[in-house]
């Protein structure tokens, strides 16, 4: 009977970990309390509790979170750019600064009318990126707001689209893969042309008379832990074993329902994989080795 109670207790500390629905971010109704604009200002536009990002042939735009977090969860609800995007990205990422940065990335690329938008999932350790997936959504995100979130321990980082696992880079550092563990990160969106690569690599470019081009944000969500200052400790403020809800052991991996869901995500939707790419690597990563 203990044993039973444990592992509900267990389930429900992970349902509401992942489920929960704000603490700062959407607690917060005014945008530039938690947010500042970082590149073309004039592109944004708010309304009400949204954000619209636009893109023209003069500027894309992008915003930025005035604080930096180390592990924890961030979600945004994101409508995507209608009809005609090819050439174009959406972003909803993590960074910190520098070149040695790490970073966490959700870009969304632009299609054809009537070609599926892709979703590209990246993740940064020390500068180094080039680790690549991307999966065709079960859905048009043109049509309706969607969840997308970044889940990140120092264990795992999870990128989920309405809740669901679509990627997971487990911590292998034992084996001598790097993981993003020691720099806090804004988080961030961002709308900007990319017709040289986003659209069948490149070989359709945006079409400028469909512009503007927008996307729409709301309803943020974050629960990580916040780096109060650039002079913090934020290993001693943020890595403390058992402070938060995200370092129970019921977080450190996938449970059986979520890898079922990863799996069929795989199976049914992932269109590339940078692991899966010989043609790219004489020798596969690391962290690409089980």
């Amino acid at each position: 009977m203990t044993s039973n109670i444990s592992q509900l207790l267990e389930i429900a500390i992970f349902l509401l970990g992942f489920y929960s629905v704000s603490l700062d971010l959407a607690a917060c109704a005014n945008f530039s309390e938690v947010f500042q604009f970082n590149w073309a200002p004039l592109h944004i536009i708010s309304e009400g509790d949204q954000i619209k990002l636009t893109l023209d042939n003069i500027s894309g735009c992008g915003f930025e979170s005035r604080k930096k977090y180390l592990f924890g969860q961030a979600s945004v609800q994101i409508k995507l750019i209608e009809g005609d995007s090819a050439g174009t990205v959406t972003a909803f990422y993590m960074s910190s600064e520098g070149p040695n940065h790490d970073e966490l990335d959700f870009e969304f690329l632009g299609n054809v009318s009537g070609e599926p938008y892709l979703v590209q999932t990246n993740i940064y350790v020390n500068g180094t990126g080039n680790r690549e997936q991307r999966h065709a959504l079960w859905f048009d995100p043109t049509l309706d707001f969607h969840t997308y979130s970044f889940f990140w321990n120092r264990h795992c980082i999870v990128f989920l689209v309405d809740r669901i696992p679509i990627r997971v880079f487990t911590n292998k550092e034992e084996n001598g893969v790097p993981f993003p563990r020691n720099q806090a990160m804004s988080i961030r969106g961002s709308v900007w042309n990319a017709d040289d690569w986003a659209t069948q690599g490149g070989r359709v470019k945006t079409n400028w008379t469909h512009a503007p081009f927008v996307s729409t944000f709301r309803s943020f969500i974050n629960d990580a832990c916040e780096m109060l200052s650039e002079t913090e400790d934020i290993w001693a403020q943020c890595g403390k074993l058992g402070r938060f809800w995200w370092d129970k052991p019921a977080f450190h991996g996938l449970n059986r329902h979520r890898s079922h869901q990863l799996k069929w995500v795989r199976r049914r939707h992932l269109v590339y994989d940078y692991c899966k790419d010989t043609t790219r690597f004489t020798e596969l990563p690391r962290e690409c080795i089980a």
